[in-house]
């Protein structure tokens, strides 16, 4: 009889003791842990530079719309501005400018390119994506979202854009 008492006490005990030790544990440690602590630690490198161009700046010198073309700013930030470029109400292209003062490591895949736009050094990257470097500084991106937005139209949309004017950008 004592021991079915003792029984009966100690369980439910032993039980809250389990689950005050298991819900007081931290978490075991995700794969992004140390990434987080790298880019939040004071004195890490920011991942914008000051000196890169606002991406309202850019605005102005993307193509207009036209020829059934529809034009639609989609992101802008600090360093980057994006549209989106539709044709019957579908997304065909997306056509960007980035400024690569945070990143200059972007210009490098332009130093073999045989290829011009405007002046400009052209590269293609995979399948789907045509840029320039304007400027050597300025990357302006043209990336087929559909099969019937073809290199050739990529091209033709780059050549649309106002790279002399981004070139110009102090």
């Amino acid at each position: 009889m004592i021991w079915q008492r003792l029984r009966r006490t100690i369980a439910p005990l032993l039980l809250t003791v389990l689950l005050l030790v298991t819900a007081c544990s931290s978490p075991p440690a995700s794969r992004f842990d140390q990434a987080q602590r790298e880019s939040t630690q004071r004195g890490a490198a920011p991942a914008v530079v000051k000196e890169a161009t606002q991406g309202s700046e850019f605005n102005k010198f993307f193509p207009n719309d036209g020829d059934g073309f529809d034009r639609v700013f989609v992101q802008e930030k600090k360093g980057f501005a994006e549209a989106k470029l539709n044709k019957g109400g579908k997304n065909v292209a997306m056509l960007s400018i980035s400024d690569t003062a945070s990143t200059p490591e972007a210009r490098t895949k332009f130093q073999n390119s045989t290829k011009q736009i405007g002046g400009y050094p052209v590269v293609d990257q995979g399948a789907n994506i045509t840029a320039a470097l304007v400027g050597n500084r300025y990357q302006v991106k043209v990336q087929s979202r559909d099969p019937s937005f073809t290199k050739s139209d990529r091209e033709a949309w780059l050549a649309k854009f106002n790279l002399g004017g981004l070139a110009a950008i102090k």
